[in-house]
């Protein structure tokens, strides 16, 4: 509805412009007070002095005529050049384009590979479900950190499930060696795999409802059958990166 008054408001703009030009071509007419000013030069004194250096005033017709074909073919030339030098602007503004087109991936069809992971269990209400979300990667990095084991990959959240209060997750990290002396609600598994669409989210995680939305629209328009889990790889760090910093890949499985 935003967009539509926003058009409409785009519209009415054009037509009272319009309508003001036209008020003031009805008022031209009506300022017709230039006829009364013409006799002013109407006036006697005028021909007095135009009788005397009559025939001076017929020699300057002849050279003002004979400028006035001069500029012409000058005005002629000077567009031609002007012309000119806006072509190359304009070819090189479509330039760009292909660059911004094919910054984020938005419904690519790929396919997922499994990898070892460490995972640990948790769940989080709404209103603090990227607090909850970090506090879960702290907890596997920790883990990872006492035992010199580097993580093989970008840390993942996989949904299990979703409510209106809140929603269940696997936080996943990639090693290629199993840690030791596993924490409470983790264990060794395997990352999802099989066919599924990647989207691309920038910024905090409180606007990921924007790109759910368009997630939501790109499978109904297609009439793709997602299954009832998502991922979420995080490309940026979470425990370092900015919250309006983050980039996030996101994984649709299919059906």
């Amino acid at each position: 509805m935003k967009f539509r008054t926003f058009r409409l408001v785009m519209a009415v703009a054009p037509a009272a412009l319009w309508f003001g030009i036209a008020t003031v071509h009805a008022q031209s007419p009506s300022a017709s007070p230039a006829p009364p000013a013409t006799p002013a030069p109407s006036t006697t004194p005028a021909p007095e002095a135009s009788s005397t250096p009559a025939p001076a005033a017929s020699a300057t017709p002849a050279p003002s005529a004979t400028p006035a074909p001069a500029a012409s073919p000058a005005a002629s030339a000077t567009p031609a050049p002007s012309a000119t030098p806006s072509a190359p602007a304009a070819a090189q503004a479509p330039a760009p384009a292909p660059s911004v087109q094919s910054a984020d991936a938005f419904g690519e069809e790929i396919t997922l590979t499994p990898k070892k992971v460490v995972i640990v269990k948790g769940t989080a209400n709404w209103d603090n479900a990227f607090d909850t979300l970090v506090d879960s990667f702290k907890a596997l990095s920790t883990l990872l950190d006492k035992q010199g084991i580097k993580p093989a990959g970008n840390g993942m959240i996989v949904y299990t499930s979703t409510d209106d209060t809140g929603f269940t997750f696997m936080a996943e990290m990639p090693v290629d060696q199993e840690p030791k002396n596993l924490g409470k609600a983790m264990s060794i598994g395997q990352s999802p795999e099989g066919k599924a669409l990647k989207f691309v989210h920038r910024g905090s995680y409180d606007n990921m409802d924007n790109t759910y939305e368009a997630i939501t629209n790109h499978l109904d328009e297609r009439k793709l059958e997602a299954k009832d889990t998502f991922i979420e790889e995080y490309l940026t760090d979470p425990l370092k990166t900015a919250e309006d910093k983050l980039v996030i890949n996101v994984y649709v499985p299919l059906k």
